[in-house]
This record gives structure tokens, C-alpha cells and sequence, in this order.
């Protein structure tokens, strides 16, 4: 599929998606995320892809927020429509792939673009990156989740401070809040990025998405986490993945999981 905003290249069981507007910092327009939400959704749904790494293009941004000359004159309507379709499109529908989604942070991570990384099921930064949600100081707040991840990663005192103060940190600090995993230089971010997703292959792709389901649930109103723990454990006994994983184990050799 061709794209105007993004690249989506695929190469050893990596799906990798770049923010390709480096004349805008990468910010985010209402094009942009629906391309996103195609390219997530073809990855997910390709078989060969066992893990999706989400980027900025250049050494600036990851993405540096929203394009805000799309809504500046949007209604109060129209500005809550904006927020739930965006978290419907794009923020949430990453957050619940059963393939794994990490995003490697490059540079400026700040409103809408901390919100996509941490609609990723983790993060890596560069040690160039900064994070914040600026929001108030436009009068505005978060809208695509940010209210809500950000206190699940950091507290809800860091995490009040950071909207509050519309402040940036650095990776430094993102990585003693929690809100990053790893930090590295930023030649070293995608070979790194990588390397992680290579353990993850090894493993089985349905447990796997089993996991984030169950993991998920623990946040989401209405839902039991231990109780969808119990549900996605007793599926994993019915699947392909399970009977070459254990037969693996008992006759020590390596499981070579089928996916299914």
C-alpha cells in the first residue's frame, strides 16, 4: 500500500512504521493518523509480522504533537468527536493489537506523539528524546489518552505535574518515571529496538497476544483482570502453540511455533 504521510517496511518478522512528515516535526493530522490506522491493521493482520516498531523519520521527532491548525476553530462538538474518533482510530486500537507494538522515540515526543508512544505496549528512547504533554498551555487537555496512560505508567502525581506544568522531560528522567524501558544514543535506537523484538519472536505469537489482553484488562473499567487472566490461560491449552511449546520442553529441543 502506498502512503503519503508514513513508510511501513517490512524485513525479518519486523514490521516497521515511520512518521514520515519531517517538515512538521512529524506532528500528527487527521490523514496521518488514518494511515497509521491502515498500516497497523495491515501488520497486525499479516501472519509474518511478529512484532511492530513504530518511529519517527530524521533525528528531531518522534512526533513533535498534533497538527493544531486542523482543529483550532473546531466547536465543542466537533472537539469531542475529534478526541474519541482519534482514540478509536488510531491510540486505542494500538494499545489493544495482539501483536506487540514497541515504539522507539526519537527526539520530540510531546502531546499527541507521547500519547501514540504510549498507546505502544512499551517504549525506548533515544537520549535525545523529550517527552511532555503540553496541552494546557493551549488551553486545551490531553485527548487520545493521555490523562489516562500517563498516570498508569508514572503515578498520578508525576503524572499531574507533567499536564499540569505542560512541561517536558528528558529520557533521563522518562526512564526514572518508568515511561520509557531503555535508553540509547539515537544510532543505536533501532538496532536496539530490534534486538528486543528478536526475543519476542521467539516466543509464541498466541500467548503472546493472550498476554496484552489479559495485562490490558487490568485497566480498562469493567473489566477483571485476574478473571481474563483465567479466561486467556485456558484458551492457551486449546491452541497449536501450546502442545509444540511443551512437547518442546519435555523433549529439549526448540519450540518452533506455529502461530496458531
Amino acid at each position: 500500500m502506498d502512503y503519503t504521510n508514513i513508510l511501513s517496511d517490512f524485513k525479518d518478522e519486523i514490521t516497521t512504521i515511520t512518521i514520515n512528515r519531517p517538515s512538521k516535526l512529524n506532528a500528527l493530522n487527521s490523514a496521518t493518523i488514518n494511515e497509521l490506522h491502515d498500516a497497523f491493521e495491515a501488520a497486525n493482520e499479516d501472519h509474518n509480522t511478529k512484532v511492530i516498531i513504530i518511529t519517527g523519520s530524521g533525528e528531531k521527532a518522534f512526533v513533535a504533537g498534533a497538527d493544531i491548525s486542523e482543529f483550532a476553530d473546531f466547536s465543542q462538538a466537533e472537539g469531542g468527536d475529534l478526541a474519541a474518533e482519534g482514540q478509536e482510530l488510531l491510540f486505542d486500537f494500538i494499545a489493544n493489537l495482539g501483536t506487540p507494538v514497541i515504539a522507539a522515540v526519537n527526539g520530540f515526543a510531546l502531546g499527541g506523539g507521547l500519547e501514540l508512544a504510549m498507546a505502544a505496549h512499551f517504549r525506548v528512547a533515544s537520549n535525545n528524546a523529550k517527552m511532555g504533554l503540553p496541552e494546557v498551555s493551549l488551553g486545551v487537555i490531553p485527548g487520545y489518552g493521555g490523562t489516562q496512560r500517563l498516570p498508569q505508567l508514572v503515578g498520578k502525581g508525576r503524572a499531574m505535574e507533567l499536564i499540569m506544568t505542560a512541561g517536558m522531560i528528558d529520557a533521563s528522567k522518562a526512564l526514572l518515571y518508568g515511561l520509557v524501558n531503555h535508553v540509547t544514543t539515537l544510532e543505536e535506537l533501532i538496532p536496539f529496538v530490534e534486538k528486543i523484538a528478536s526475543k519476542i519472536m521467539r516466543n509464541s505469537p498466541v500467548a503472546i497476544s493472550a498476554a496484552i489482553t489479559a495485562i490490558n484488562a487490568g485497566y480498562q473499567d469493567g473489566k477483571n483482570g485476574y478473571e481474563m487472566e483465567i479466561v486467556e490461560f485456558g484458551k492457551c491449552f486449546g491452541t497449536e502453540d501450546f502442545k509444540e511449546g511443551t512437547q518442546a520442553f519435555l523433549n529439549k529441543r526448540k519450540a518452533v511455533f506455529p502461530g496458531r
